[in-house]
């Protein structure tokens, strides 16, 4: 049987696949975008902040990589466990730090990032409960929706700490993009609920694996 081929078809050679390579650069995009986070300077005297015009672009590169990963895996049937493994904290990181950075410059709330981070403590922990009997809890969509919306209020809002004009008719960027961070805080705490209701009867002993 040829090296790295197996019944169930083509099997990825190590941890070096593309998309694994995309997940890596996107896990050390994320110190360097934070480095020039802290030196740029938002937008004073209604002029475009060029240095906080590029975090705003960096970070959406950092976002937009998320789904390149994901497709190449899966074209190239290449998904591996390092893979699995390293995607979900590549994203937990870009969040997190965006987050942190922004509650530095005073754009986000405390409680914000209280709840992000509670509820990734809270789903870590269940699926360790839960994978000492063996299963494995099917995510929902609520956690796809929430990461996405996330990272679409973090661009809009670094977007406006860079761009002097309202956008979409006259309400301003920011408002939007707190808007839309609220409603991804309601999902993040939507999502531990439903994670924390499905893995329950393994958490309270009332299921076991079989």
């Amino acid at each position: 049987m040829k090296s790295g081929v197996s019944k169930k078809g083509t099997r990825p050679n190590g941890i070096w696949t593309p998309a694994n390579i995309v997940t890596m650069v996107r896990v050390a995009l994320v110190p360097l975008w934070l480095l020039f986070a802290e030196l740029s300077t938002p937008t004073m005297d209604n002029r475009v902040s060029w240095s906080a015009l590029l975090v705003a672009l960096l970070y959406v590169i950092i976002s937009l990589t998320d789904k390149v990963d994901g497709y190449l895996a899966r074209s190239r049937n290449e998904v591996t466990a390092f893979g699995k493994f390293l995607d979900p904290i590549a994203d937990k990181l870009a969040v997190i730090v965006a987050l942190c950075y922004l509650l530095e410059v005073g754009d986000v709330s405390a409680w914000v990032l209280l709840i992000v981070i509670s509820r990734e403590f809270l789903v870590s922990g269940l699926r360790m409960v839960v994978a000492s009997e063996g299963v494995v809890v099917a995510a929902s969509n609520l956690g796809k929706w929430k990461t996405a919306i996330t990272m679409i209020a973090i661009c809009g809002l670094l977007f406006a700490r860079a761009l002097p004009m309202p956008a979409f008719g006259f309400i301003p960027l920011d408002v939007l993009s707190f808007w839309c961070l609220m409603a991804a805080v309601v999902l993040t705490a939507w999502s531990g609920v439903d994670y924390f209701v499905k893995c329950w009867p393994y958490v309270n002993g009332s299921r076991s694996a079989r």
